[in-house]
């Protein structure tokens, strides 16, 4: 007997069949099949012969490998019995529920008294298949590995795209050949990580940002976690996803992966990444007040460059009503408010107002704030605790790991699985929020934890579910150190993501580019930071940061006290550039160019109706040849007419002496030259941004 399902999106087909009732396999994902296909003649056309020196027929590579039927790879599901003896599950079909785009497949392994589920949702809106794993026992046991159900991988794709990063270079390109063995990736840092973003794209051969085939998955989890791409002798290859192994502290009758996100383009990698842009927009991220949703996303002012810890009252009177004065619409007191903070060595944890710096409270600096026409919004680093503080002192117990452990700036990390540090951790946020008018909270974490532990992801997410519900109206942003948190699981709870510590304009360019292929504009903030970059030690022009920033979510970081009335003047009419295109940019698909030069580092936002596009050409270096290449657009309408105009012509340098059109008025062209030619852009020094705005001719 042959079972077979199938889930249609607009674009694609995934296909799972089994025999004998076993675990079913991924038999196919890609284009959409036509609807009168016969499943189960696909089941045997994708049957494989065998050979010498193999078994009688192919071990399934089933939606979750299993040891006790020889399967040689990375096994899908590694047990534990609670007297630490291994088990070797071998599932049978129970039933099914199949419905509405939705599929809960139910398996049963009788001997061992354990339940295996897999859930799979197809979204038609985004392109988007979600899919995770469930695992219910009578008795307990330790769950040292789940996958979520495991999909092939084409062998076609002759590289893999992963993510690396560090402090200050997050989302990372990594391009590994695929080969024989197993490729992994493990975070253990205990949160998602600059070092490993759980993500995989797999392109096929010769696909490029615009043009060919890919797959992509994403691991939406906050803690630690494992990616395995693997190739078995046969040729077959699988691609798995879960929770880090040995993560788990107890033992358990009742486990389930995060939620996995694949999708499948062919449109190029462009294609994967609006489809994440669109899923994150219309089904994770759930800002505040939903029926408001097209409220106007505010332009930031952060105070932590201008004053680090050193509060001052009318000082950041002055600074917020210059920041107003710049166009900010929300400003965000950082760290240095609270207890005696005078520096990132002690008082994290003690969350009461610093009356040394704040005599009578935040609410004259609020009062202020408001009467400029600007939200307040405060920095938090819950999760966190310094030795030297009244916290710490009174409960030295509340951390996680040993006393002895080295310490990450200065802090250790309290124990979100303890039901009390929990509820201090709510109650102090709570009392925070009821007696000031806050808005917005600028959640930090700034260290690694000692010891891997999901039990302290769900308490993160329990805590901040928590907080929603009593404070709906309240936004946070996910920070960790910059871009340490960053995936769909946090991205549930939050609205917007702080993706580097990095203000350095030139790492942002490549720092946003990475981020794209997940994240769309609406969630990723984006600053323009000081003259001199701290973190790099480079100075840039106040046009190539405020452009940089005018890219994504718009915010200011520095002090505006340093700015000269020119770079003022700059920065103000910039901000009045994205405020006038916000409405639409903030929907827009973040499509990468595939640009003929290696030193302009291009995108093309997209509006959600197709009707309009802005082109960010940023020349990170200096190119090999003396004149530009033509840029080409993407995902225009071939036979429509476009107006095309440079937006900041008024940057032209003396150098670039030539006539070409663009430098003086707009361009009217048809999608298929845009998109076959390009545009030919004006020369320029590094560290520029060309803006041309598209405009669909009706």
């Amino acid at each position: 007997m042959i079972q077979t399902w199938r889930l249609d999106s607009k674009t694609q087909s995934f296909v799972l069949a089994a025999e004998h009732h076993a675990l079913p396999s991924v038999i196919y994902w890609g284009a959409l099949l036509p609807e009168s296909e016969n499943l189960e003649t696909l089941y045997h056309a994708h049957q494989q012969d065998v050979t010498g020196g193999m078994l009688d027929e192919n071990p399934a590579l089933s939606i979750c490998p299993e040891a006790r039927r020889s399967f040689t790879g990375q096994a899908g599901l590694i047990l534990y019995s609670g007297q630490g003896l291994p088990l070797f599950p071998k599932f049978s079909y129970s039933s099914d529920i199949y419905q509405n785009n939705k599929l809960s497949l139910h398996y049963r392994d009788e001997t061992l008294g354990i339940k295996y589920q897999a859930d799979f949702e197809i979204y038609d809106d985004s392109d988007m298949i979600v899919t995770m794993a469930k695992l219910t026992a009578e008795l307990p046991i330790y769950v040292h590995w789940l996958s979520v159900p495991v999909v092939p991988a084409s062998p076609s794709a002759d590289e893999m795209i992963d993510f690396s990063g560090r402090w200050c270079g997050e989302f990372q390109e990594i391009r590994t050949p695929f080969k024989m063995g197993i490729h992994s990736r493990d975070n253990r840092t205990g949160r998602t990580g600059h070092e490993h973003f759980p993500a995989l794209i797999l392109p096929i051969k010769t696909t490029t940002h615009n043009n060919g085939e890919a797959y992509a998955f994403h691991y939406g989890w906050s803690g630690g976690h494992r990616m395995i791409a693997e190739q078995l002798p046969d040729g077959r290859r699988q691609v798995q996803f879960g929770n880090a192994p040995h993560t788990e502290q107890n033992h358990t009758q009742n486990f389930q992966t995060a939620p996995c996100y694949l999708t499948y383009s062919h449109q190029g990698i462009n294609g994967c990444a609006r489809h994440f842009q669109n899923h994150l927009r219309n089904h994770i991220v759930n800002f505040p007040q939903q029926k408001n949703r097209q409220k106007p996303r505010p332009v930031f002012y952060n105070c932590w460059e201008a004053i680090y810890h050193r509060h001052d009252v009318e000082a950041l009177k002055q600074i917020a009503s210059m920041a107003a004065k710049l166009g900010a619409e929300r400003f965000v007191l950082d760290d240095g408010w609270f207890g005696k903070r005078d520096d990132d060595r002690q008082a994290l944890g003690d969350w009461q107002i610093d009356r040394r710096k704040y005599p009578d409270g935040l609410t004259p600096l609020i009062d202020h704030i408001h009467q400029e026409n600007m939200s307040f919004g405060i920095w938090l680093e819950p999760e966190m605790v310094n030795p030297e503080s009244e916290l710490y002192q009174a409960n030295p117990d509340w951390v996680l790991g040993d006393e002895t452990q080295i310490l990450g700036r200065q802090q250790k990390v309290l124990n979100l699985a303890l039901p009390k540090v929990s509820d201090f951790l709510f109650d102090s946020i709570s009392n925070l929020l009821s007696h000031n008018a806050i808005d917005y909270i600028k959640w930090d974490h700034n260290r690694v934890l000692p010891m891997a532990d999901a039990d302290q992801t769900r308490g993160i997410y329990a805590l901040l579910d928590r907080l929603r519900e009593a404070f709906p109206h309240v936004e946070i942003e996910s920070c960790a150190s910059g871009g340490g948190r960053i995936d769909f699981g946090i991205l549930q709870r939050t609205h917007r993501v702080w993706l580097s510590d990095s203000n350095d304009a030139l790492e942002r360019a490549r720092i946003q580019h990475g981020a794209a292929l997940f994240l769309p504009s609406c969630v990723t903030g984006s600053h323009v930071g000081p003259r001199h970059c701290h973190t790099s030690g480079r100075t840039h022009h106040i046009h190539f940061r405020a452009w940089i920033a005018a890219q994504r979510h718009m915010g200011f970081e520095m002090d505006p006290r340093e700015l000269t009335d020119e770079e003022a003047t700059i920065l103000t009419n910039v901000t009045k550039w994205w405020k006038a295109e916000r409405d639409w940019l903030m929907n827009a698909d973040i499509l990468r160019l595939d640009s003929d030069d290696s030193a302009v580092l291009a995108e093309q936002h997209l509006s959600d109706d197709e009707q309009q596009f802005v082109v960010f050409a940023n020349k990170i270096d200096t190119s090999a040849q003396i004149a530009p290449f033509p840029l080409k657009c993407c995902a225009l309408q071939a036979d429509a007419f476009y107006d095309i105009d440079l937006v900041n012509r008024d940057e032209l340098h003396h150098l670039s002496r030539g006539n070409i059109r663009i430098k003086t008025e707009g361009l009217r062209l048809s999608g298929q030259y845009l998109m076959r030619y390009g545009i030919n852009l004006a020369w320029s020094f590094p560290s520029q941004v060309w803006v041309i705005k598209g405009k669909k001719i009706a």
